[in-house]
């Protein structure tokens, strides 16, 4: 890897790049980042192959302080990866402005460099987290309790990443890795070898059914794990219906092939000042979100399951940021 002008710059090659030299590749955006005062952090995927919960993973998520949005898009316009420059991906990405990212819009962006194509997803808030991601970090990563708590999808492959990483951080001595224990058969494990926090239990109630053995635990957890699915996918339907009009504007823009990044970043900050509202999930309401989750959720689940549910609140503020 070569400096050049405060950017980052990977030799062209004909050959592909390894998962390896992806890893380096974001890692050293990362620093290049916090060196221009830039907060920001690996999460998702690529935080749980470095964590050792998973093997590999096909993009880079990353978090980025809203009031920073801005450097990050002068920083990315001058990173080359084998020779290219990133790109916007897709007519649904929301400029990296600080005015969208802090109502929870995600800039999704693309090398096409030769032999691989390159993809990161940048994220002003972290879906789902209940408290500041800045706050706690782990070298390039957000850190464990961030990173589980925005893989509470609607993906049934994520979940196993969250139990995964809530029993490294028992292990750890960190109790919030209670919160994220799904796993039926581990959390009866854990909790005969250890009592979870009062305080623990009181904010994720199937933790007392654990503890005490009872037999309502397996419908209590299915019910609570199919609750952030639906959540997640209530919140995508609130976005997605809410991009639809700057979608379609940034169609029709119909920028030059290659056009450069300032002048993609343009385009779109023009049809989302005239298309895009900045908080969609405050205009459509969080109370209202979670009311649409549970009822969705009653025709899924066992009724009194319900009982056993944990507020979510805290986890749709937008206010971490």
């Amino acid at each position: 890897m070569l400096a050049l002008r405060g950017s980052i710059l990977y030799k062209r090659s004909n050959m592909p790049l390894s998962y390896a030299q992806l890893e380096r590749f974001y890692e050293r955006l990362v620093t290049k980042a916090r060196d221009g005062g830039i907060p920001c952090a690996i999460t998702s995927g690529m935080a749980c192959v470095a964590f050792g919960v998973a093997q590999t993973t096909k993009d880079c998520d990353l978090l980025c302080a809203p009031a920073a949005a801005s450097k990050l898009l002068d920083l990315l316009s001058r990173t080359s990866l084998m020779g290219r420059l990133p790109a916007y991906r897709g007519d649904l990405s929301a400029p990296l402005d600080e005015r969208w990212f802090r109502g929870g819009w995600t800039s999704h962006f693309v090398w096409n460099a030769a032999g691989i194509d390159a993809y990161l997803d940048v994220f002003g808030v972290a879906p789902r987290g209940s408290s500041p991601w800045q706050t706690e970090l782990e070298g390039f990563y957000a850190c464990r309790h961030t990173v589980a708590e925005m893989k509470r999808t609607n993906r049934e492959r994520d979940w196993p990443y969250v139990t995964a990483l809530g029993a490294q951080m028992i292990e750890a001595g960190d109790a919030r890795g209670w919160l994220h224990i799904f796993d039926e058969d581990l959390l009866v494990a854990l909790t005969q070898a250890a009592r979870p926090p009062a305080s623990l239990i009181n904010q994720r109630p199937v933790l007392g059914l654990a503890v005490k053995g009872d037999l309502r635990l397996r419908s209590a957890l299915h019910a609570e794990v199919q609750l952030w699915h639906e959540l997640d996918r209530a919140r995508i339907r609130v976005y997605l219906g809410a991009a639809r009009p700057y979608a379609s504007a940034v169609s029709k823009a119909r920028l030059a092939p290659g056009a450069a990044l300032e002048v993609q970043h343009r385009t779109r900050l023009q049809c989302a000042q005239e298309h895009l509202p900045s908080n969609p999930l405050e205009d459509y309401g969080v109370g209202r979100l979670i009311n649409d989750a549970r009822t969705a959720l009653k025709r899924l689940v066992n009724p009194a399951a319900l009982a056993w549910l944990p507020d979510v609140r805290d986890h749709f503020k937008l206010t971490q940021a």
